[in-house]
């Protein structure tokens, strides 16, 4: 994981393969590449397929808590060729307890390719070592048993089931803490 620190590359962060940039307004149809696929949102809204009117509502979202709070599901990119992968990233938790939410959302062409983890581990070090993060909260739906592995593998641990409202389903839900972030 790198910072970029010229302003020549649209990447803040970067890991071996993809580069983070910020969600724009004109990024709808990379969204609903991403969001519109129900099998993709098949473990994240009870909607399953979004519409364009619903994915352009959830782009807002990530756009404003990165103008309010300075984090979002930031979009990927390979660096290779700048196809776009899917989101990772942060939303607000407990942001008074420095709390941050993690996600990260894959295009479903793209699963199986380490992709997720690679992501999830360039967000993991720039949340605890340029944010200050206490800790990171995640839950998966219980039906996902991809997104279990993958937070498991991260070292975040299981702490309860918690109501989200999207898939109206008890999520079980993990912390990754800072003493405890595998390397």
């Amino acid at each position: 994981m790198s910072a970029v620190p010229d302003g020549q590359s649209p990447y803040f962060l970067r890991s071996q393969r993809p580069g983070f940039r910020l969600w724009r307004d004109h990024d709808l149809p990379l969204a609903i590449n991403l969001w519109g696929d129900p099998k993709v949102t098949q473990f994240i809204d009870v909607r399953g397929r979004l519409s364009s009117e619903q994915v352009g509502e959830l782009l807002g979202k990530h756009i404003a808590f990165q103008r309010e709070h300075g984090i979002q599901y930031w979009p990927l990119f390979l660096l290779k060729d700048g196809q776009h992968v899917g989101c990772c990233g942060l939303r607000p938790y407990d942001l008074t307890r420095r709390i941050y939410q993690f996600g990260v959302h894959i295009r479903s062409a793209l699963w199986r390719q380490g992709l997720a983890e690679e992501a999830a581990s360039a967000v993991i070090s720039y949340a605890f070592e340029k944010l200050g993060a206490v800790a990171l909260f995640a839950g998966h739906n219980p039906n996902n048993h991809a997104s279990q592995r993958l937070l498991e593998k991260l070292g975040f641990e299981y702490t309860h089931h918690e109501y989200y409202a999207p898939t109206g389903l008890q999520h079980p839900s993990y912390l990754l803490k800072t003493n405890r972030r595998k390397a």
